[in-house]
């Protein structure tokens, strides 16, 4: 591939991951290899996406299994968290330089980044280092300015109403 860019998809409204989910889809048709990582999400649990990437040829899924402390009531171990932040980066970063990756989706990465479990300059390095040629899209709310920066491409998903603000629950298949 030519140079690979940088895609920022953030913002309050719906949209982050299905966007990038199509991303990964349109780039694994196309024969590429797709590294699909996500962060706060846990491997047994319901997800219509899990289901469907772990199907599909090019795409390798990737789950940091612990839950973020919005979801949980504060009772996540937050040591936990941050050595499962830490391993599964690590994990990135060697499959990066070994595995011919031509898109990399850190799915929740910016609020990793925001909620302080892994330093902003560790994914400005990452970022400046990546093999030429990588892909890389970058999801979550509150992407953070150092990011925004170095980024080719930057959609903000802008929340004008949500179901949620009416105490409508998630939904299987359209919200997980």
């Amino acid at each position: 591939m030519p140079k690979g860019l940088i895609h920022i998809y953030t913002g309050e409204g719906k949209g982050k991951t299905t966007a990038a989910i199509g991303l990964a889809v349109r780039a694994a048709g196309q024969g590429l290899k797709v590294l699909f990582v996500q962060f706060f999400k846990l491997d047994d649990a319901s997800s219509g996406e899990k289901e469907i990437l772990k199907k599909l040829s090019g795409i390798e899924l990737l789950r940091s299994n612990v839950r973020h402390p919005i979801f949980t009531k504060e009772k996540t171990d937050k040591e936990l968290l941050k050595q499962s932040i830490s391993q599964i980066f690590e994990t990135v970063k060697k499959k990066i330089a070994s595995d011919g990756i031509n898109l990399l989706v850190l799915d929740e990465i910016n609020s990793v980044l925001s909620g302080g479990w892994l330093a902003i300059n560790d994914m400005v390095n990452f970022l400046k280092n990546k093999p030429e040629g990588l892909e890389v899209v970058l999801t979550g709310r509150d992407a953070p300015v150092e990011l925004v920066k170095m980024a080719d491409y930057v959609t903000e998903m802008l929340k004008i109403k949500h179901p949620f603000d009416s105490d409508v629950k998630a939904r299987k298949g359209i919200e997980y």
